[in-house]
């Protein structure tokens, strides 16, 4: 996920769009038998034999029909699953979205150039928002390279939504609005809104044509952050958008009909390339301990950022920064591959600015003023404490291990990835006595606005090598033995699953089908082990790997007494973020990321021992 940028380019970023292959439809009997396989590690033998049999009769009769059905709809579509999985995982959801589907992180900026600096926000927000405007006109230029796997093009259509990008609310079901054009599509907007004390500002961020320099939007921050000082809060209408998704849509129907300024307010907001939040917050992290600033960027102050907007970028009195993102428009590695850009360039330049410090005349940023009643009030006070009660109850841990990293893993021939995920799959095991379901994400980007399928790393394999690592019994042979039967498998299942041979989408698209046509639902889908493995999104562990870069995530678990884990992995050292929420009795972050450090050290000494 480099970013190759060139400046005369042979290749634009959304040339080969229309040349990627279709997502394919795997073989009904091949999702079958990895379905089964994958059940397997949560059933005793009996309860096995009942699912065997529910997954027998539904692929000779029911299952048949809707795969048909299925195959239908992917003859007439590049993508048969696109809308389904936007509308299923992302727009229908009407729990609050902002805490339960978007994703936050710290900015690696803290571990060389900028650390911890009282006094500095505004100046270095001002440089890192100048980095963000250039990869903004990278994408509008279609400069920046498009991504590749070896020689595989990939799919680089999410990126078109890391800006002038924002969710709606309905009463129903949500939308996606996208504002952003490429140079040769037309104009695209290029306004920045920026959040302070419940306040919201809004600027042009070209003029003349050009790009404002750093010390320009320096100017147009000092203003905002003047008019705030010493001043009361304002009304906080952003915090709406943490709210249970129903509630925000008619509480937004009600802001438009007090005033229809309001509503033209919320159309600034929207198609604005992005949110900058100055949060009076120090979060004070540092490149061993990133928890405060990834708890902060999570669970933050509801009033300074705007919960359905592609990317709220945040920064803090403390001199650091963090960003917080819906989720239904892209996924992490788009902010991923913008934020390593700017790591690389702040890098390069040791965070300055070394070129013109003239200002041009230019207008002053605009307040935007929503006109609110009692209600509208009450309604963000609600919105406020539900808000304030669910992020009190989550546990945020997010450190870096620094012992080794991928260069020590790749030395003794194995993959870090995989490696990771079964260095958990122990933590969790030694932790809570059983194996925990695990969704891991992998890219299906080689096809045609291909996202994302599930891997699920705790196969019967992960199984068998935890239970050996736990008997006292065990021969480190037989451990290591274990250990590259579970590394084999894993492996093999995530290159099926990046090649469109995962079964878990296949089966949502079976389950929509029945679900759309009014038909009974099929039993595979209600058998207990279904949840139980994870499927309908029931996953213990919520995992992902965010790369190999320098920048890092989080997001809170899928399910009450389960994690979220998201790390990153460099030559040295491995940064893991974890979550867990304090009401569930049975779940403790600090608790896996201790077990799962005892779980690396342990198998890089078994790789190492092999080895001799």
């Amino acid at each position: 996920m480099t970013n190759q940028v060139s400046e005369f380019p042979t290749e634009r970023t959304f040339q080969y769009q229309h040349s990627l292959p279709p997502l394919p439809v795997p073989s009904l009997e091949g999702s079958l038998a990895k379905y089964l396989d994958a059940v397997r590690p949560f059933a005793t033998e009996e309860e096995y034999q009942v699912t065997a049999a529910v997954v027998k009769r539904f692929g000779e009769g029911i299952g048949k029909d809707l795969h048909q059905k299925l195959l239908q709809r992917a003859r007439t579509r590049r993508n048969w699953l696109e809308e389904w999985w936007l509308n299923a995982a992302y727009l229908e959801m009407r729990y609050p979205s902002q805490l339960n589907v978007n994703f936050g992180g710290p900015a690696p900026y803290l571990e060389h150039c900028w650390p911890p600096t009282e006094g500095v926000q505004l100046q270095r927000t001002s440089i890192s928002m100048w980095h963000t405007l250039q990869y903004w006109d990278l994408l509008r230029t279609e400069r920046l390279d498009p991504h590749k796997a070896g020689n595989v093009v990939l799919d680089m259509d999410q990126f078109r939504m890391l800006f002038c990008t924002c969710k709606i609310p309905g009463v129903t079901k949500d939308t996606i609005i996208n504002y952003f054009k490429t140079e040769s599509e037309g104009p695209c907007p290029s306004h920045v809104v920026v959040m302070c004390k419940g306040r919201f500002f809004s600027f042009d961020a070209v003029c003349d044509g050009h790009i404002l320099t750093p010390p320009e939007l320096l100017r147009q921050l000092t203003h905002v952050k003047q008019c705030c000082e010493g001043e009361p809060a304002g009304d906080g209408v952003a915090a709406l958008t943490s709210e249970e998704r129903t509630r925000w849509a008619k509480a937004r129907e009600y802001l438009i009909g007090i005033d229809p300024a309001n509503k033209t307010i919320l159309e600034i907001i929207q198609s604005s390339l992005f949110v900058v939040s100055l949060d009076d917050a120090k979060p004070y992290a540092t490149a061993e301990n990133y928890t405060p600033v990834t708890r902060e960027a999570l669970t933050g102050d509801p009033t300074i950022r705007w919960g359905d907007k592609s990317y709220n970028s945040l920064s803090f009195a403390d001199g650091t920064f963090g960003s917080n993102c819906d989720h239904a428009p892209y996924d992490a590695m788009v902010l991923v591959t913008h934020c390593y850009y700017v790591d690389q360039q702040l890098k390069a330049t040791d965070g300055r600015w070394k070129g013109s410090e003239t200002v041009r005349p230019m207008p002053l940023p605009e307040e935007l003023v929503f006109t609110v009643d009692d209600r509208v009030r009450s309604d963000v006070a609600h919105a406020k404490q539900q808000y304030f009660e669910t992020t009190q109850d989550l546990q945020v841990v997010c450190y870096a291990f620094t012992s080794f990293g991928k260069a020590a893993i790749k030395q003794r021939k194995l993959h870090p990835d995989t490696f990771i995920q079964l260095a958990l799959q122990l933590a969790y095991y030694r932790q809570h006595g059983r194996l925990g379901s695990c969704y891991e994400t992998a890219m299906t980007r080689r096809f045609y606005h291909g996202r994302t399928e599930t891997m699920r790393p705790c196969t019967l394999e992960a199984q068998n090598w935890c239970h050996t690592m736990l008997l006292p019994a065990a021969s480190a042979e037989a451990k290591r033995k274990a250990l590259l039967l579970a590394f084999n498998k894993h492996n093999k299942l995530m290159a099926e699953a990046q090649n469109g041979k995962g079964f878990d989408r296949h089966l949502l698209g079976l389950y929509l089908i029945a679900k759309e046509e009014g038909l009974p639902m099929p039993d595979l889908f209600t058998d207990p082990l279904y949840s139980k493995s994870g499927g309908g999104g029931n996953f213990t562990l919520s995992t992902s790997l965010v790369g190999y870069t320098t920048v890092l995530g989080a997001v809170a678990p899928m399910v009450h007494h389960g994690y979220g884990f998201f790390y990153r992995i460099g030559d040295d050292r491995i940064v893991a973020s974890c979550t867990a929420w304090k009401s569930s009795p049975e779940t403790d972050a600090e608790a896996l990321f201790q077990n799962l450090v005892s779980s690396l050290h342990e198998m890089l000494h078994l790789a190492t021992t092999a080895q001799l």
